[in-house]
């Protein structure tokens, strides 16, 4: 796990633990994680706290096993997302509060808890280019049934063994694509071969907001794959017990401010150009919490 880690983060010698005091901030392979990661670690920072960061790590699939081995111990998590995982597909819904619910019983046991979610969340979707849409009269995910097997789907690699993507796409809506191709998780790959016509659909993040910019056609999920996803701090007991309200109030209050529109703002930041350290920096100043 620690040469995984090391690969992730540009290759070398595996890093040595770090001290048992120092939150180790994980993020996703995608550019939202990135800046939750950074906002997180740096409101800690500022409050006196050790922080190392781990970017850009990979996806679940990697993340939470470092984060239950103690490799990582805080990752902003998105709760659906993650019930789906820890409990192989049952036990999420769109209800926020009894997902929330449904995480902190799945993280039962392990040497890490849930903290109170933020308001905003930022859910898988399914979109077409406009001129699929109307070829084909589409609307909602369930349109695509008679025509799935004319069809490719572009997601991340990790997409055929997912149940919000793939699995569920199958088990819920019956869809049979022609072919999948894997690319990113929502990235400018997805998005250049949705409208390249590389892919015919393409899952994407709701909170892109490139995905309003290029005109595509958001599928609505008329029969709930979709579990609410709103952010979660996910972080190490042991820390939770050495540094007590400290740290729990500190990214309490970070989550508090996270709206579903200050996340879309935080992604069209990024896709400006700025690093996500700097986004993360101005966004705590504005918000009075540096």
């Amino acid at each position: 796990m620690l040469l995984l880690l090391a690969a992730c983060t540009g290759g070398g010698p595996a890093r040595p633990a770090p001290p048992p005091g120092t939150v180790v901030v994980g993020s996703f392979d995608f550019p939202e994680s990135e800046v939750l990661a950074e906002i997180y670690g740096q409101a800690l920072a500022a409050r006196g706290i050790p922080v190392q960061m781990q970017l850009g790590l990979g996806p679940r699939e990697l993340v939470d096993p470092a984060l239950f081995r103690g490799l990582v111990r805080l990752v902003p998590e998105y709760q659906g997302s993650a019930v789906d995982f820890l409990n192989r597909g049952m036990g999420a819904s769109g209800d926020p509060a009894t997902t929330h619910a449904s995480l902190v019983h799945a993280l039962a046991g392990t040497n890490a808890a849930a903290l109170a979610s933020a308001p905003g969340q930022d859910a898988n979707a399914f979109a077409v280019t406009q001129a699929t849409a109307e070829r084909y009269g589409l609307r909602r995910i369930s349109d695509l049934a008679p025509i799935a097997s004319k069809l490719v789907l572009g997601g991340p690699p990790e997409c055929p063994e997912r149940p919000l993507c793939l699995l569920g796409l199958r088990k819920v809506y019956g869809l049979r694509f022609r072919h999948f191709v894997p690319l990113d998780a929502g990235g400018t790959l997805t998005l250049s071969a949705l409208s390249g016509g590389d892919v015919d659909v393409a899952l994407v993040f709701t909170t892109d907001p490139a995905v309003a910019e290029r005109g595509f056609r958001i599928l609505a999920d008329d029969r709930h794959l979709e579990p609410s996803d709103n952010v979660t701090p996910v972080v190490s007991r042991a820390l939770l017990r050495r540094f007590g309200s400290r740290l729990s109030d500190t990214l309490d209050a970070v989550s508090a401010k996270l709206t579903t529109r200050e996340l879309t703002a935080l992604d069209r930041s990024v896709a400006a150009g700025r690093s996500p350290a700097k986004v993360a920096a101005a966004w705590l100043t504005a918000r009075e919490l540096n």
